[in-house]
């Protein structure tokens, strides 16, 4: 059975889908349509034995703000990875390819490896896995294989795939690549039957596309391999060399390799596919009510027409009234209103946003850190109130600050509190008040989520107020909580 090397790339900020989708915790981590993040269904689609394809324990690729959401929501699904490549700073697909190419290449340079996106939504998984194996041949040949994704309507938020030939039970050769059309140009294409979406999703073994980096795009192996070479190891974590990295071009794999390789093989795939590329995809991916509106919980709909109404805080309500074509999206701290045909121009409201710096052009409400999470609930001039949540078996960092006092008061669970020199369990209903100063730690010892409220009271309550004296998970003195 041929063994499956999945790379998934999880970098970008998703920013047409702001504001549930943020730097800070972009779309593939969200649970935007489903229990599982479209990063967990990636995983787990790709994973174990399934459909004939045996899968290899999954390299990701990913920058340090999201290693623990990695681990974290791959334990979630019971996926064990594989390597977790860190990327010092986002160079685009090619470097990081070729970063997981290079990895693999060290121990077996005939692996195949299946590269992936972490934010695409495929719906049957099995018949996915089943153009995977019509691409197998085709890799083992030696071509660069892509997948092309029928469309179903003419698209221009995508670039597509020209065939020559047609169609058939196996791989197609590629004609040529195709730029995002307008409106006119994707008509023509989709009803022609020989153009496919481009998916940037790829398939070929390990030394056919370093062979291909070598021919097409010479000046990103040097650094990418050097980066690659001089990599350390961190809490599990591989560590890409940041002084040999910062050299690596800004480029995609299609604009790198892809469109300057001979040879190339399309595997055209009609199953469902969504890149989940706006709200008005989200609005085609869900299900509609008889009126074509998609109204989740919090949300109502009243005379309303083919609209997305969205509420995803708690005890939030967002009521639409004779909308049309609408796109209503509510979260705690931010709205987005917008004509469903204009959700692709979301992204300039983030920039906007973070023109007048605004913090919710890039900050989510709840802030995800390796331990947990937290939110602030209430912000004064002289204090704030937040509500963190600690991973069983996790803890903050000993600490200390130099403007604000703290008190804790736990609502779930079971802490284990370090004040200075004394250790003690405070549990639910309980509190305990950290002196200004005062040397501190909080753990859950236990098996369930610990959740406390924190009201914190001083001349400065900023999150850069705090000096580290031991962290297991090695942030240093700029990190935060």
């Amino acid at each position: 059975m041929q063994k499956i090397h999945p790379v998934i790339l999880c970098g970008g900020s998703g920013t047409r889908l702001w504001p549930l989708s943020r730097k800070s915790y972009p779309k593939q981590f969200t649970h935007l349509m489903g229990a599982e993040s479209l990063f967990q269904g990636t995983a787990l689609r790709l994973s174990g034995v399934q459909d004939g394809l045996s899968f290899e324990r999954p390299v990701v690729v990913t920058n340090s703000d999201f290693r623990f959401v990695v681990t974290e929501q791959l334990a979630g699904v019971g996926v064990d990875p594989g390597a977790i490549l860190i990327e010092p700073a986002g160079r685009n697909t090619a470097p990081a390819v070729l970063a997981a190419a290079l990895h693999l290449h060290a121990t077996d340079p005939d692996a195949v490896m299946l590269v992936a996106p972490s934010d695409h939504m495929i719906r049957s998984p099995d018949v996915f896995r089943q153009a995977v194996a019509r691409g197998l041949s085709s890799a083992a040949a030696g071509h660069l294989t892509l997948f092309g994704i029928a469309p179903d309507r003419p698209e221009t938020g995508y670039g597509y795939l020209e065939l020559d030939g047609a169609a058939g039970d196996g791989t197609v050769p590629l004609k040529s690549f195709v730029e995002k059309p307008d409106a006119d140009r994707a008509a023509q294409m989709v009803a022609s039957d020989a153009y496919l979406w481009n998916s940037g999703i790829f398939l070929f073994r390990v030394r056919d596309i370093v062979a291909a980096f070598e021919a097409h795009a010479p000046e990103v192996v040097p650094p990418v391999s050097a980066a690659v070479a001089e990599a350390e190891v961190d809490l599990g974590f591989l560590r890409l060399a940041p002084a040999r990295w910062k050299d690596a071009p800004d480029i995609s794999i299609d604009y790198a390799v892809m469109e300057k390789a001979q040879g190339l093989q399309v595997v055209p795939y009609s199953g469902d596919w969504s890149d989940l590329g706006g709200w008005d995809a989200v609005w085609r991916e869900s299900e509609r009510d008889a009126d074509g509106n998609v109204a989740g919980a919090g949300a109502t709909a009243i005379d309303c027409r083919n609209s997305l109404l969205r509420a995803d805080s708690e005890r939030l309500e967002i009521v639409g009234i004779g909308l049309d074509d609408m796109i209503a999206v509510a979260m705690k701290d931010a709205v987005v209103v917008a004509p469903k045909g204009r959700a692709q121009d979301v992204k300039n409201a983030v920039s906007a946003l973070r023109d007048k710096k605004a913090e919710q052009a890039e900050t989510f409400p709840l802030d995800h850190r390796p331990w947990g999470w937290f939110e602030s609930l209430v912000v004064g001039t002289r204090f704030q109130v937040k509500r963190i949540l600690v991973h069983p078996g996790a803890s903050l960092s000993l600490q200390s600050h130099f403007h604000r006092s703290e008190h804790w008061i736990v609502v779930e669970g079971t802490a284990r509190v370090t004040v200075d020199d004394e250790v003690k369990l405070v549990t639910e209903n309980e509190s305990v008040y950290i002196p200004l100063g005062a040397v501190h730690r909080m753990e859950n010892p236990g098996k369930v989520p610990m959740v406390l409220i924190e009201v914190q009271t001083g001349s400065y309550v900023g999150e850069d107020d705090i000096v580290r004296y031991e962290d297991i998970y090695a942030r240093g003195q700029g990190a935060k909580g």
